[in-house]
């Protein structure tokens, strides 16, 4: 018998009371027994942290702010937490500046460990000016460097991400330079298999990258001419393992249920995964893979009312950080994930699209959120045009 996961405080309320609630509801896990006989995953390890489970939440910018890691953090199951990517000459400005620092660090300094923080531009001092900041200033768990992403404004425009698959050497001299900066806090890569499906370099990568001293390196299964077009190859990221010998290989991709998790460790032998859209909807993902891992069953969805109540919670968390009006037009995109897949999806993201307080945000969600479920179609939330999950 499979288990569900249970709110431990309602909304009193909710139904006539379109106000800012003053309380939201936290979910928890409830686990079972694991049944004898069940292969066990063994941990991720990074340099000298170990990833237990070895599910790693991805960094995606503009969702994986404080807010969506609290939400993952208070469902378990992620051994490894990430923040959105930070554009490494924006930080060092700010600093020059004597500025706050940006947005996408906020809550990293006082939340729970571990925690990982991408960063991303073309420049190896810059980038290990940035990842000694991050060492000293805010103890980070982990530093990694995007050599994925695909946006235009980071590859073409900035010549970042996964533009840089085109300088394998380049690559491998920014790593050097990060790994020598944040030693001995351990740095890792993210990358995808090419620039395009005929020129897949991925294995002379993985084996340059190795050398330049990182950690552990991610793969996303698609090139950066696909961006999230098509399906995750993963038959090219099993293939990578051989070219690495010291570090661990971390896949990602199209992992978008429990059983496709277990599958990348069992059938595809990579030594630990990377969830990254198919958790802005559904955050409980994680530990529904975890169970699994442990030779345990999955817990069920959450209801579609606990689902609402959540969505409540997330943006609560949104608006104590940046006021009611930005923290509102914020939750539109967030909204629109948790309505992913649902009958009625399309009519709640047309209104919710469109609100400026929690007034209207409440409004929208009583009368549009969706009621009822959809036969599971396989597709993920795609976010805004401007996210970038590598």
């Amino acid at each position: 018998m499979r288990v569900g996961f249970r709110p431990r405080l309602g909304y009193d309320g909710f139904q006539h009371n379109p106000s800012f609630p003053e309380r939201f509801a936290h979910v928890t896990t409830l686990s079972t027994n694991a049944p004898a006989g069940r292969p066990q995953i063994a941990p991720l390890v990074i340099g000298d942290l170990v990833v237990d489970p070895p599910i790693l939440q991805a960094p995606m910018a503009g969702f994986t702010n404080y807010a969506f890691r609290q939400i993952v953090r208070e469902f378990g199951g992620s051994g490894l937490l990430a923040t959105e990517m930070v554009n490494a000459k924006g930080f060092v400005w700010l600093d020059e500046q004597e500025a706050e620092h940006p947005d996408r660090l906020w809550g990293v300094a006082d939340e729970p460990r571990p925690l990982a923080v991408q960063i991303w531009d073309n420049d190896p001092e810059t980038l290990a000016k940035v990842g000694r900041r991050l060492v000293e200033d805010y103890r980070v768990s982990v530093v990694d460097i995007n050599f994925g992403c695909p946006v235009r404004q980071v590859t073409e425009k900035a010549h970042s991400g996964s533009y840089l698959l085109r300088e394998p050497d380049r690559m491998g001299r920014i790593i050097e330079r990060v790994v020598e900066a944040c030693a001995p806090t351990p740095v890792t890569a993210k990358t995808r298999l090419g620039c395009t499906r005929d020129k897949i370099v991925i294995h002379d990568v993985a084996q340059i990258v190795e050398g330049a001293g990182a950690a552990a390196l991610t793969v996303h299964g698609r090139t950066a001419a696909d961006m999230f077009r098509g399906s995750a190859d993963w038959e090219t990221i099993a293939s990578i393992k051989p070219h690495l010998k010291r570090i661990p290989l971390i896949g990602n991709g199209d992992l978008d249920t429990p059983e496709k998790v277990l599958e990348a460790f069992t059938h595809f032998g990579v030594d630990g995964v990377m969830i990254a859209r198919a958790s802005l909807g559904k955050p409980w993902l994680f530990a529904q893979a975890a169970a699994l891992l442990r030779g345990e069953p999955a817990p069920l969805e959450p209801s579609l009312d606990e689902q609402r109540r959540l969505m409540v919670r997330h943006f609560g968390l949104v608006v104590d950080r940046f006021g009611e009006q930005k923290g509102s037009v914020l939750m539109r995109k967030y909204a629109c994930c948790y309505a992913q897949g649902r009958r009625g999806a399309r009519e709640f993201r047309k209104h919710v699209a469109t609100i400026r307080s929690s007034e209207e945000f409440f409004a929208v969600v009583e009368r549009w959120f969706p009621s009822d479920e959809l036969p599971s179609t396989g597709r993920q939330p795609t976010g805004s045009g401007s996210s970038c999950t590598a």
